[in-house]
């Protein structure tokens, strides 16, 4: 493994973190469920993976050409354990994550972008790195009780981010994080691996959904060469800019953030409650407040997207 991130990756991500703020996709599952692909599995969006890759291709694609120039893979809820019980065993689940990669990848070609270092429409791909909660689809990544050390959870994300780095993405989308101990496991598992991190947490009513203070947690993430930018993903957009004002006060590295729709994940009864909305002005103003890389999470669809790229270019 690369002990710091060679000169293409600091490349990519002087690109990344340039003049202009940079717009991320929307919710990958919530896009192909509303396509018409059924994702009760507990695996969600990894079922696609196994059954109709090419639906992810052409959602990678959807969010391009809406204005998004990253697009996040659909190696969130991918998990040694769970697709075991599959019959897929280790290898097979690594050539799933390398899969994921290279489908956003091939968007991207289709949508005449290039990668970091080319000339023209530039775009990135993002290895999404999922926390322990997400395949064991019972909500926990929203609680973070999950009773393990932060031993045990950097043994239980090493393959994987070894393997998703092994496919090179441009950059790791750590996300949906919920507690101190699983931001400590992963910084320590990505630091040496060389590949750009943003490391986004998740939180409710100001804190991670551990109830932990998000500061510390921004703090912590911070202090590993390999994250260039940390944030927050999957929280209600109220919660957006006094998430900005904590991370602020730890870091001067990049902000990333992209909130949900506003409703909540019914995680007993697999359906979302509440009502949807991001409100008019949001995304200005949380680029005044310092947010570099901004986009949506579960429930913001193409037309979101399209809307929040329309918010940056009227403010670049």
């Amino acid at each position: 493994m690369r002990n710091a991130m060679d000169s293409t990756g600091a490349a990519a991500i002087e690109q990344l973190f340039g003049r202009d703020p940079v717009v991320l996709d929307g919710g990958l599952g919530t896009l192909l469920e509303s396509r018409g692909h059924d994702l009760t599995s507990p695996l969600w969006s990894a079922q696609m993976l196994l059954d109709a890759p090419d639906a992810i291709r052409r959602a990678h694609r959807e969010y391009f050409a809406a204005g998004a120039r990253v697009a996040i893979a659909a190696s969130y809820q991918v998990a040694y354990l769970q697709l075991a019980e599959l019959g897929l065993d280790a290898i097979a689940v690594d050539d799933l994550l390398a899969l994921s990669i290279q489908l956003a990848r091939d968007a991207r070609d289709d949508a005449r972008l290039v990668a970091p270092g080319a000339t023209g429409d530039v775009a990135w791909v993002a290895a999404s790195v999922g926390p322990y909660g997400a395949p064991r689809a019972d909500g926990s990544e929203y609680r973070g009780d999950y009773g393990l050390s932060v031993d045990e959870l950097r043994g239980w994300h090493r393959r994987r981010l070894r393997a998703m780095a092994a496919a090179h993405p441009d950059i790791f989308a750590v996300e949906t994080i919920p507690s101190y101990a699983e931001v400590d496991a992963i910084s320590a598992e990505i630091a040496g691996l060389g590949i750009p991190t943003w490391i986004s947490v998740t939180v409710a009513d100001g804190r991670l959904r551990s109830g932990e203070p998000m500061e510390s947690a921004f703090a912590r993430a911070a202090s590993v060469d390999e994250v260039v930018a940390v944030g927050v993903n999957c929280c209600d957009p109220t919660e957006v800019s006094r998430a900005i004002a904590a991370a602020r006060s730890v870091t001067d590295k990049a902000l990333v953030v992209y909130p949900n729709s506003g409703e909540t994940w019914d995680a007993e009864n697999r359906r979302w409650a509440g009502a949807a909305g991001v409100a008019d002005g949001s995304v200005a103003q949380w680029l005044s407040e310092g947010a570099r890389l901004v986009g949506g999470c579960c429930r913001i669809g193409p037309a979101d997207i399209s809307r929040i790229a329309a918010e940056v270019r009227a403010g670049a």
